[in-house]
């Protein structure tokens, strides 16, 4: 359900891509990742994230305060609706650090464009979540996901089991296209493109522009942060891939006109190639 540097164990993956023109920052999307980590590695362990951006800092990562429950409210809005998923559609496919690092919920993170720049940032990480990294990780990365960030989330297994969703806004490489990360690897090394992989998501997706009776309406809970609540939407549309099956490994993506469209069966499958 995710690439991570040791071997762990993911399970019950939320995932969420949302098309939103915000008041301030224009046309973003905004990502939304959630699961529930075991590390099975000696030590401390990390998640890999691959995001559709350029330019990604601190200030684009939002804090869920008290709202930690918010992915799932978006999981409810759907669930009853969901039927069980058709087969997927494959698809062909400002000056800053070399990498930053900085606290966020009970990750440190690491920004970089260029993965291969990471171990040199490492030692900023605290002790008890710097995670050995495979350099052949790091490669995969840098050959396969060139005009991306790459987000790398530092935990210990005890903090792992109290993250809140993580969420942020970017501005996309490509706006009519949302594209979610799901690679698959846990064991640290890097991902088998040719391997059928088990899946246990929530993938779930949203465009402000859609009709009003687009979609299942979400009910957040009150008290939530206006910071929060202006990037999330009113309705969205998912699928649930789970249930034993196994997928060819890859990211689910969608168009903006098929997501207009309302129908979470255009959901496709995406294997990255090397650039």
């Amino acid at each position: 359900m995710c690439i991570s540097t040791g071997e762990a164990a993911f399970s019950g993956t939320i995932l969420y891509g949302g098309r939103h023109r915000h008041g301030e920052h224009g046309l973003v999307h905004v990502l939304g990742y959630q699961n529930t980590a075991v590390n099975l590695a000696d030590g401390p362990n990390a998640m890999l994230l691959h995001v559709p951006t350029r330019h990604l800092t601190p200030r684009h990562f939002l804090s869920a305060g008290r709202s930690g429950d918010v992915l799932r409210r978006m999981v409810s809005a759907v669930e009853d609706a969901v039927a069980a998923a058709d087969d997927i559609v494959w698809m062909s496919a400002e000056p800053q650090a070399p990498v930053q690092v900085f606290d966020h919920d009970v990750y440190t993170v690491l920004l970089a464009d260029d993965p291969t720049a990471i171990p040199a940032a490492l030692w900023q990480v605290p002790p008890h979540r710097r995670p050995d990294l495979d350099p052949e990780l790091l490669t995969f990365y840098a050959e396969h996901f060139t005009d991306h960030t790459i987000v790398v989330c530092c935990f210990d297994n005890a903090e792992a089991r109290r993250a809140k969703p993580l969420l942020l806004w970017y501005q996309p490489l490509d706006p009519d296209r949302l594209t979610v990360p799901a690679l698959d690897s846990h064991t640290g090394k890097a991902p088998d493109l040719d391997a059928a992989v088990p899946v246990d998501h929530w993938v779930l997706f949203s465009t402000d522009e859609a009709a009003a009776d687009w979609g299942a309406p979400v009910a957040y809970s009150g008290g939530m942060r206006h910071s929060l609540r202006e990037f999330l939407p009113a309705a969205v549309i998912g699928r649930h891939y789970g249930d034993g099956r196994t997928l060819p490994n890859g990211d689910f993506t969608i168009s903006h006109g098929d997501l207009l469209d309302g129908d979470p069966d255009r959901i496709e499958r995406l294997r990255p190639t090397r650039r």
